[in-house]
C-alpha cells in the first residue's frame, strides 16, 4: 500500500507539474486580476494549488467552496481503532509469506483424507505467533493512540467571528483559514503563514528542534507590503487571497502568493511560513492565518518514523528458505511415491487398508500429510527469533559507553533495526571531509586582501597554545565549547507561556524522543568558545587601519608609510563583506528587546559627520593621476565617498599594491607589536583630535555631508528599532553573541569583529553594523541570494550606508568567485595591477590549501540604479511565481553575480577529530577502503588526507584534473596503464602493512568535480571503476551532493559489495542514503544527516567500534545463529522423515503431536537466541587491537551457500545417528511407537543443546541457566504430560510411557551413546582443523588467555605484595 500511494503521489506530482508550467505570477506590485474573475481562477487552479481564504470575511462563500476538502488539524497516528484491531491486524500479519504457509497448513489439516494431526493442535504454531505479534502491535498502537489525544488537546488562543475576540481552542479544532495568536514559547499548532508580529521590525524568531534538530534561532518575517505593523492586528480588515502550492514535505521550500483585494499580489516565501511543532521565542505575540493543517503540515509529512532496509544476510536467509521449501518438497515426494509403492506390493496386510483408493491417489495424499508432518522444517519462529535477536544486539550498541560523547550528552542512535549485521560486512566506506572527519568547529586564521597577505602568526601561537594545554590536560586536541547545552537566545527573554513537551510534537514514543533528543544540541556551541571569538588582530592590518581612523590622517598624505587609498577601499569592504554577508542572528545573554528604555540613534550627529568628511576630504589618488583626467587638489568628493565608490567604472581608481615580504608585512614596517595592546591600539572610537573646520567650506563637500545626512533620515526609524537590540551602552561587544547556520560564517563574523567591523543588529530591511572610524550605521539590506551547492555562494544586495550605491557583497568557494571575477577594463596599467591582485590571491588560496586551511573568496559589484531596478524586476518575478520558482531563483542570481571585483579569501583552521587518524588506518588494516568525497578544493583535501592518514608519505599521487572530455578519456587509459592490478580487497591488508613499512607503494587518485562529471557517464564508467579499485583510496574533491550519491551507486551497483557512507551535513544526505548503510554524524550543520541515516554517531572515531567490534559480532551472532536454526528444524525433520521407512510411508510420527509441536516452538525455542545476543568470539579488545579480523571474519565465509550445505549434510547425519543408534538398541524388544520415541526426543534435545555448546565461543551463567531450563522444561512437561493426559494425543496413549522410559538404564544409555556419537565427528573435525589450520580468531582468542593469564599472575603477586606493604604501613 505505501507502495501504491507514493506512485499515487508521484503522478500528481507530474501532472501538476506539466499542467502548471510557465504559468508565473506578476511581480510585485502590478495587478493583473480584476475582483470579476475571481471564480474563474479558484476553477482554473484547482487540485493544482491551494487557495486559503480567512473563514472570518467577506470571502465567506468562497472559503466554505475550497475549506470542506482540507483536512483538519487532528491528527491520528495509529493504524487501528477498537472495530478494526482485529481484521487490520490480521490482514497486515498475512502479508508475511510465512504465515500465509502456516495458515495453508491449518486448513489443510482440516481436510480428512490428510489429516496429520489434531486440528487444534496445528493451529497452536501459527496462534502463538499471531498473538505475540498483536498485542505488542496493540501496546505500540495504544501508544500512539496516548500521544495523539495529548497533542489533539493542547489549547491554542483561536480567533472566532461572533465574538470578535481570541478564544482558547483545542488543536484538533483549528482549520485552514484561521487565525491563530501565539505568545513566547508557544509551540506552532499548524503551518502558519506569519502575518503580525510584536515586533516593530516585523520579524519573528522561531525554533525548529522538534523539526530538524536545530536549537538556534531561525528568523522569520511578516509578508512584505503588510501595513499592520505597529498597531494590533485585526482579522476582520484582512481581506486578502492566498494562493500556494499544494502540501508537501520540503521544510526549506514554500511557494505561494498572497492577493490583495486591489489585485495586487506578493509574493510568499519560506521565510513567511511558521512551521507546525516549532517553538515561538524573542517575540511577545505573533498571529497567523492556517494554510497547512494536520497531517497536511510539513511536520506530519515528515514523520516517517524507523527506516527499513533489507540487509545482506536477510536476503541470504529468504534463499536458505527457498532451499529448506525445495528439500521440503523433495522429502514429501519420496514419502509419496513410497507409499504409492508400497501400497502396490502390498499383499494380503494384517492391519486395516483402505482398498478402494488407488495407490497413485493415495500417494497424493501422502504428499500433503507430509507437508504437514514435516512443516517445522519451514521454521515460522525463525524470522520472529532474528528481529528479537536484532534488538537485543540495538540494547547493546546503544548503551556501549565507548560509543558515548560525555561533552555533547550523546549516544549512538540506531534508526535502522533491521541492518545491523551489515556494519560486519562493509567493504568500501565513503567519507565526507568537514565536519566528518574534521571539527566543523571554524576558527578564522589568516586573510589575503588586496593581494597581501597577513599570517596573523599572534593567533597561529594561541591556537597551538591551546593545543598544548589541551593535551596536556588529557583532553581532545580540538577546539572545545564552553557553551551549555542550551540555546542562548531562547534564555535572553523570560516569558510566562510553558511549552509542550517536545517528543509530543509528531506522536513519536518517549523513547524515540529520548533518542531524538540526545542529538538536539546547541549548533550555537561550535561557536560560543572564546577560542572561536577571540581572534587577535595581524599587526599590519592593524597599522593600516589605524592610519585609516587617525586623526592625522589628512597630513599623511604624501608620506611614504601611508597604505594606498584604494587599498583601504578594499580592507574596509573586505570586513563589511564579512560582517553582512551572512545569515547570522544576533542576540546577546543580556537583551531586552520588549522591554527597557529606548536607546537613541547610533548615528552621529551632522556636525560628527561633517568632521568626518573633513578628516577624509584631502588630495586626490595622486597614484592615479596620471592614468585618468587631472584631479583638482581638496577634491570636493570627500574621501570616505570616495572611500566606497568602486565599480565598472572605477578602473581609473586603481594604485599599485605595496610590495610585501613573505609574512605579508611591508619592508620597514614593525610587525612584532606585543599580543596585549594590540586591543588598545586599535581604537576605531572615530573620535579625532580635531581638523581644520576650513575645510568644510567647500561647498560640494557640505552638499556630500547633506546626501548623507538625508540617507540617515531616511532609515532613521529602521537604526531606532535596531538600537534598541543593540544599545552600545548596555552590553559589550564581547556580550554579542552570534547564532549562525553555518561555523564558517560565526567564524567571518568573529573576525571581523576584532578589527571593529561589529554586527550589532539585523531586521527585516537593515542591519546594523559598526564600521572603524565611523560608528554605527544603518545598512539597508535590499535582498539575500541564500547560498545553495549548485552557485556554491551567497551574496547580499545592500544601499552603501556612505555612498547611497547599491552593492552586491558575494562570499563564496575560490573556484567559483575566481571565475565570476571581472576581466579588467581601461588603462594598460590597470589591468595589471588587477592581474596582480588576481594572481597573488590564488597564490595565497593555493598556500592555505596546502595548509588545509578551508577558503573562501571575497567580492563585490557596484550596480547602477537602472541596472538594478531592471534586475529587481526579475527577482520579483521569480520570487512571487510558484511554478519552476527554484530555476527561476537560480537564473536571477546567476545574471546578478557576474563581473565581481575580487577583494580578498580568507583562510579558516577546521582541526582533525580526536582519533581520526587511527581510526582510518584500523579502517584499512580491516580491508576497507576509504573514499573521501568533499565540495573543498584538491589542496586542502590532499592536505587533509595528509593529516588522518589515509595518504601516507611514501603513496604515489595520481591527479586527475581534466579540461575535456577527450582528456578524461586519455588520462584514465594512461592511468589504468601506470597503475598495476592486484591491488584488490583481498590483499589490502597486506599491501597496506608494506605500504605503511615502505616497501611497497600504493596509490591514492585524486580527481576534482568536472572530471569526476566525465567518468561518471556511461562510456567512461567502466575505465574510471577499474583504475579507482586497484587504488589504494579515491579523493573526489569539487563534487556535487549529486555526484556523491553516483560514486556510491556505481560502486555499490557495479562491484556488488557493500557500503558505508558516513556524513553530517544536508549535501550528504542522497549519499547517505544510497549507501548500503549511511551514519549520519551530528555535528554543526544540523540534523538532516541523522534524520536520513541508519545510525547517527556524534564522532568519527566511533566507527572503529561500531564496525570493527559491533559489526563483527552482530554478523557472527546472527550468522551463526541462523545457520544453528536451519541445522536444528532439518536435524529434528529427518528423525520423522526416516521413521517413513518403517511405516509405509504412512505419515504415521513415533512422538505424541504435543511434543513434536513445542519442540521447536519451546523446548529449542529461547537457547538461539541468548546465543544471537550474547556470543562472542573474540573480545572487544582484540578485535581493535587487530582490525585484520575484520575482513577475517568476512573471508572465513560464515554464511554462505556451500556452509548452508555443510550444515544440511551434519544436520542429516546427527538424524542418522540420533534414530538409528535407539532403533538398533531397541530391535527385537516390544516396545510401542511411542516407547520407541522416547529416547529418540530425549536425545534430539541433548543433541542440538550441547551442539550449542560445542558452537558458542562465550559461556556465561546466562547460557548455562537458558540451557538447564530448556532441557528442565522438556523433562517436566513430557513427564507430567504421562501422568495426567489419556486422551490429549489420540489414536495413542501417552500415559505412562515416559515415566517408564526414564526409570529404566538402558534409556540414558541410549541417550548417552546417541548423542557421542552424534556430535564426536564435529568435534574431532574442529580440533584437526584449528590444530593443522589455526585461523585468526583461534589465534586471537589464545593471545586473550594469554593476556588474562599474564594479568592474573600480576594480580596475584600484587596481592601479595599488599598485605605486606599494608603491615609496613601500619
Amino acid at each position: 500500500m505505501e507502495r501504491f500511494h507514493w506512485v499515487q503521489h508521484r503522478c500528481r506530482q507530474l501532472l501538476m507539474r506539466d499542467s502548471g508550467r510557465g504559468w508565473y505570477s506578476a511581480p510585485n506590485g502590478v495587478p493583473n486580476k480584476s475582483s470579476q474573475d475571481t471564480h474563474y481562477s479558484l476553477h482554473r487552479v484547482s487540485g493544482k494549488r491551494r487557495t486559503v481564504f480567512a473563514c472570518h470575511g467577506p470571502h465567506q462563500q468562497e472559503y466554505e467552496g475550497v475549506s470542506k476538502n482540507y483536512k483538519g488539524n487532528g491528527i491520528r497516528t495509529t493504524k487501528y481503532n477498537l472495530w478494526t484491531f482485529i481484521p487490520m491486524n490480521l490482514f497486515e500479519q498475512f502479508h508475511r509469506a510465512a504465515n500465509l504457509y502456516f495458515l495453508f497448513l491449518v486448513l489443510l489439516n482440516w481436510v480428512p483424507v490428510v489429516e496429520a494431526f489434531q486440528k487444534e493442535i496445528t493451529m497452536i504454531p501459527l496462534l502463538v505467533v499471531l498473538i505475540v505479534i498483536a498485542i505488542k502491535d496493540a501496546l505500540e498502537d495504544y501508544r500512539r493512540y496516548l500521544f495523539d489525544k495529548k497533542i489533539n488537546n493542547n489549547i491554542v488562543q483561536v480567533f472566532c467571528g461572533k465574538k470578535k475576540a481570541y478564544v482558547d481552542q483545542c488543536w484538533k479544532d483549528v482549520r485552514v483559514g484561521d487565525f491563530v495568536r501565539l505568545s513566547c514559547n508557544e509551540i506552532i499548532p499548524a503551518d502558519m503563514l506569519l502575518l503580525y508580529s510584536s515586533d516593530p521590525r516585523g520579524v519573528c524568531y522561531i525554533e525548529t528542534a522538534n523539526l530538524d534538530g536545530e536549537t538556534n534561532l531561525k528568523q522569520r518575517q511578516v509578508v512584505s507590503d503588510l501595513p499592520l505593523q505597529g498597531v494590533e492586528f485585526t482579522p476582520e480588515s484582512f481581506h486578502s487571497r492566498i494562493e500556494c502550492e499544494n502540501p508537501n514535505n520540503d521544510l526549506n521550500r514554500f511557494r505561494g502568493y498572497m492577493e490583495h483585494s486591489s489585485g495586487v499580489r506578493v509574493g510568499l516565501h519560506n521565510s513567511n511560513l511558521l512551521l507546525r511543532s516549532c517553538t515561538i521565542r524573542n517575540t511577545e505575540a505573533v498571529v497567523g492565518i492556517v494554510v497547512y493543517s494536520g497531517h497536511e503540515t510539513k511536520a506530519m509529512m515528515n514523520n516517517s518514523g524507523p527506516r527499513y532496509k533489507r540487509s545482506q544476510l536477510e536476503k541470504r536467509l529468504n534463499t536458505d528458505i527457498l532451499w529448506c521449501v525445495v528439500l521440503l518438497i523433495v522429502m514429501c515426494l519420496t514419502a509419496a511415491i513410497g507409499h504409492g509403492l508400497w501400497l502396490k506390493k502390498l499383499k494380503d496386510p494384517i492391519f486395516q487398508v483402505d482398498g478402494e483408493t488407488s495407490p497413485a491417489l493415495a500417494g497424493f495424499y501422502v504428499f500433503w500429510t507430509m507437508i504437514i508432518v514435516l512443516q517445522v522444517l519451514i521454521p515460522i519462529s525463525l524470522y520472529v527469533s532474528v528481529e528479537i535477536v536484532k534488538l537485543g544486539q540495538v540494547y547493546f550498541i546503544q548503551n556501549d559507553l565507548a560509543l558515548y560523547n560525555e561533552q555533547l550528552d550523546s549516544r549512538i542512535q540506531c534508526r535502522a533495526l533491521n541492518i545491523t549485521e551489515d556494519l560486519g560486512q562493509i567493504q568500501y566506506l565513503f567519507s565526507d571531509k568537514t565536519g566528518t572527519l574534521t571539527e566543523n568547529k571554524m576558527v578564522f586564521r589568516r586573510c589575503s586582501i588586496y593581494g597581501v597577505e597577513y599570517p596573523h602568526e599572534e593567533n597561529a601561537q594561541r591556537l597551538e597554545v591551546y593545543e598544548v594545554e589541551n593535551e596536556a590536560v588529557g583532553r581532545s586536541v580540538t577546539l572545545k565549547s564552553g557553551c551549555s547545552g542550551k540555546s542562548l537566545s531562547c534564555r535572553s527573554l523570560s516569558c510566562t507561556h510553558s511549552s509542550v513537551s517536545l517528543h509530543t510534537l509528531t506522536a513519536e514514543s518517549e523513547e524515540e524522543g529520548d533518542a531524538m533528543a540526545t542529538h538536539i544540541l546547541p549548533r550555537t556551541s561550535a561557536f560560543c568558545s572564546r577560542m572561536a571569538k577571540e581572534v587577535l588582530p595581524d599587526p599590519e592590518l592593524v597599522r593600516k587601519l589605524n592610519w585609516l581612523c587617525s586623526s592625522e590622517a589628512c597630513l599623511s598624505e604624501g608620506s611614504s608609510g601611508s597604505s594606498s587609498r584604494l587599498e583601504l577601499t578594499y580592507i574596509t569592504d573586505f570586513f563589511l563583506a564579512l560582517a553582512i554577508c551572512n545569515s547570522v542572528v544576533v542576540s546577546s545573554p543580556s537583551q531586552q528587546q520588549l522591554a527597557g528604555p529606548e536607546a537613541g540613534a547610533p548615528l552621529k550627529s551632522l556636525e560628527e559627520i561633517k568632521l568626518m568628511f573633513q578628516r577624509f576630504s584631502f588630495s586626490p589618488f595622486s597614484a592615479l593621476s596620471n592614468l585618468s583626467s587631472p584631479q583638482i587638489k581638496n577634491s570636493p568628493h570627500s574621501f570616505t565617498s570616495r572611500l566606497f565608490t568602486r565599480g565598472k567604472t572605477n578602473s581609473s581608481l586603481v594604485s599599485s599594491p605595496p610590495i610585501t615580504t613573505t609574512d605579508g608585512s611591508e619592508p620597514g614596517q614593525e610587525s612584532n607589536l606585543e599580543t596585549s595592546i594590540l586591543k588598545h591600539k586599535l581604537d576605531f572610537s572615530g573620535r579625532g583630535k580635531g581638523g581644520d573646520a576650513g575645510q568644510l567650506k567647500d561647498r560640494e563637500a557640505v552638499d556630500n555631508v547633506k546626501v548623507m545626512k538625508t540617507n540617515a533620515d531616511r532609515d532613521l526609524q529602521e537604526v531606532e528599532n535596531l538600537s534598541k537590540e543593540a544599545d552600545t551602552d548596555s552590553y559589550t561587544e564581547d556580550d554579542l553573541v552570534y547564532e549562525a547556520e553555518s561555523p564558517d560564517e560565526a567564524a567571518l563574523v568573529y573576525a571581523a569583529q576584532a578589527y571593529r567591523c561589529t554586527l550589532r543588529g539585523r531586521s527585516v530591511e537593515s542591519l546594523l553594523v559598526d564600521l572603524p572610524g565611523i560608528g554605527s550605521l544603518a545598512v539597508q539590506l535590499l535582498h539575500i541570494l541564500p547560498f545553495d551547492s549548485n552557485r556554491k555562494r551567497m551574496s547580499v544586495v545592500v544601499r552603501h550606508p556612505l555612498t547611497g550605491q547599491v552593492v552586491v557583497y558575494t562570499k563564496g568557494a575560490d573556484s567559483v568567485i575566481m571565475d565570476l571575477a571581472e576581466t579588467p577594463t581601461g588603462s594598460e596599467q590597470a589591468q595589471d595591477i588587477y592581474g596582480h591582485i588576481r594572481e597573488q590571491t590564488q597564490k595565497h588560496l593555493d598556500s592555505y590549501a596546502r595548509e588545509g586551511l578551508r577558503t573562501l573568496c571575497i567580492a563585490k559589484k557596484v550596480l547602477e540604479e537602472e541596472e538594478y531596478n531592471v534586475w529587481r524586476k526579475r527577482q520579483l518575478l521569480a520570487e512571487s511565481s510558484i511554478e519552476n520558482r527554484e530555476e527561476l531563483m537560480l537564473e536571477s542570481a546567476q545574471r546578478l553575480e557576474t563581473n565581481l571585483t575580487l577583494l580578498g579569501a580568507t583562510g579558516i583552521v577546521d582541526r582533525l577529530q580526536e582519533e581520526v587518524p587511527e581510526t582510518i588506518e584500523a579502517l584499512q588494516r580491516a580491508g576497507i577502503k576509504v573514499w573521501v568525497l568533499t565540495g573543498d578544493k584538491q589542496e586542502t583535501a590532499i592536505n587533509i588526507a595528509h593529516s588522518c592518514k589515509l595518504l601516507c608519505s611514501n603513496d604515489q599521487l595520481l591527479t586527475a584534473n581534466c579540461d575535456s572530455k577527450d582528456a578524461c578519456v586519455a588520462l584514465l587509459k594512461e592511468l589504468k596503464l601506470e597503475v598495476p592490478q592486484g591491488e584488490d580487497r583481498f590483499t589490502a591488508v597486506e599491501t597496506h602493512r608494506e605500504s605503511s613499512s615502505g616497501n611497497v607503494p600504493s596509490f591514492i587518485l585524486v580527481i576534482d568535480g568536472q572530471t569526476l562529471d566525465w567518468a561518471l557517464q556511461e562510456d567512461l564508467k567502466s575505465d574510471f571503476l577499474e583504475v579507482s579499485c586497484r587504488c589504494k583510496a579515491v579523493i573526489c574533491c569539487r563534487s556535487t551532493p549529486l555526484q556523491k550519491s553516483q560514486v556510491v551507486r556505481l560502486i555499490r551497483d557495479q562491484l556488488a559489495v557493500s557500503t558505508l557512507a558516513v556524513g553530517d551535513g544536508a549535501n550528504d544526505v542522497s549519499m547517505i542514503q544510497m549507501a548500503d548503510v549511511g551514519i549520519g554524524i551530528s555535528g554543526q550543520e544540523g540534523m538532516q544527516a541523522v534524520m536520513s541515516s541508519d545510525f547517527a554517531i556524534s564522532r568519527f572515531k566511533h566507527l572503529s567500534k561500531l564496525l570493527l567490534v559491533h559489526g563483527h559480532w552482530c554478523y557472527s551472532r546472527l550468522a551463526n545463529m541462523v545457520l544453528y536454526f536451519i541445522y536444528k528444524n532439518v536435524m529434528y525433520v529427518n528423525l520423522l522423515f526416516w521413521y517413513q521407512f518403517f511405516c509405509g510411508f504412512s505419515g504415521s510420527v513415533m512422538t505424541n503431536s504435543w511434543v513434536l509441536i513445542f519442540f521447536n516452538l519451546l523446548f529449542t525455542s529461547v537457547p538461539p537466541l541468548i546465543y544471537g545476543i550474547l556470543d562472542q568470539d573474540m573480545s572487544a579488545d582484540t578485535l581493535r587491537f587487530l582490525p585484520e579480523l575484520y575482513q577475517a571474519a568476512q573471508t572465513s565465509k560464515i554464511y554462505v551457500p556451500y556452509m548452508f550445505c555443510i550444515t544440511v549434510l551434519d544436520a542429516f547425519y546427527q538424524s542418522l545417528v540420533c534414530f538409528f543408534v535407539p532403533y538398533f538398541a531397541l530391535a527385537g524388544s516390544d516396545v510401542g511407537e511411542l516407547s520407541f520415541g522416547s529416547p529418540i526426543n530425549t536425545s534430539a534435545l541433548l543433541i542440538i543443546l550441547l551442539h550449542q555448546v560445542l558452537e558458542s565461543h562465550t559461556l556465561t551463567w546466562i547460557h548455562v541457566v537458558v540451557l538447564v531450563l530448556s532441557g528442565a522444561f522438556y523433562f517436566g512437561f513430557v513427564l507430567l504430560f504421562s501422568v495426567v493426559c489419556t486422551t490429549c494425543s489420540p489414536p495413542t496413549n501417552p500415559v505412562g510411557v515416559e515415566t517408564l522410559q526414564m526409570s529404566q538404564p538402558l534409556f540414558y544409555i541410549i541417550c548417552a551413546l546417541t548423542t557421542v556419537t552424534a556430535l564426536l565427528p564435529r568435534l574431532l573435525v574442529r580440533v584437526l582443523h584449528n590444530t593443522l589450520h589455526p585461523s585468526a580468531v583461534l589465534r586471537s582468542t589464545q593471545m586473550d588467555k594469554v593476556d588474562s593469564d599474564m594479568y592474573r599472575r600480576r594480580m596475584q603477586c600484587w596481592n601479595q605484595n599488599e598485605p605486606r606493604t599494608t603491615s609496613v604501613v601500619s
